[in-house]
């Protein structure tokens, strides 16, 4: 079991701060959380801090990435099994953002507007030399994707259940089973209590979950 200690979330961006700009070059980082996590918003802060220390930093959101409706609701708008393995475009944010970014130095911030089930039509943009891409949303480790760091803020079933919209609770139990699953992140962070989040920093020499699993 990790050993986690009491941070502040403030804290937290810092720990990721100094673990981002402790490499160099072009770097991809996963946050990865259920919505009501709200793992958008600490890639955003994360973001912010990067810039004001003078690097190149963008935000992709999985909920930018997601399928084509007739995909994702293929077996129905709840199905449990199709939200974990069906409904977030992992392979298009393997080519679009993460292969692009190490092979092209271009990436695409935007794939599929779910509201309007369409493309957004964005263009592709040129990274910086130290570049750092940061993804963020639900069940993204464990994706095999060739990411520098993972995050993780993991909430137990009884805060979800708490704090999740009624119409989303259908998500919890896939969510909690693929996080299980798929091994510990990098940066494991307990936010049960986002104001009094606890860290354990897992050695990524002895364990990579997005190269390994």
């Amino acid at each position: 079991m990790p050993t986690y200690t009491p941070t502040t979330p403030d804290g937290i961006v810092e720990l990721c701060l100094s673990h981002v700009t402790a490499r160099g070059g072009r770097v991809v980082a996963v946050i990865d959380g259920a919505d009501a996590a709200r793992p958008d918003d600490l890639a955003d802060r994360l973001a912010d801090r990067l810039r004001a220390v003078g690097r190149a930093a963008g935000v992709v959101r999985m909920s930018d990435y997601l399928r084509a409706a007739s995909l994702r609701f293929e077996y129905g708008h709840t199905d449990q099994e199709s939200y974990r393995s069906g409904w977030f475009d992992y392979r298009a944010v393997d080519r679009e953002v993460v292969s692009a970014l190490r092979v092209a130095g271009r990436w695409l911030p935007r794939l599929w507007d779910a509201e309007q089930d369409r493309s957004f039509r964005d263009r592709r943009l040129d990274a910086a030399p130290d570049q750092v891409l940061i993804l963020a949303g639900p069940m993204l480790v464990g994706r095999h994707l060739d990411v520098d760091l993972t995050i993780r803020l993991r909430m137990s079933e009884a805060t979800l259940r708490r704090i999740s919209p009624p119409d989303t609770a259908w998500t919890i139990e896939p969510i909690l089973r693929y996080s299980e699953a798929s091994g510990d992140a990098d940066i494991e962070v307990r936010y049960d209590h986002p104001d009094r989040p606890a860290v354990a920093v897992n050695d990524p020499r002895s364990h990579h979950p997005d190269r390994t699993c």
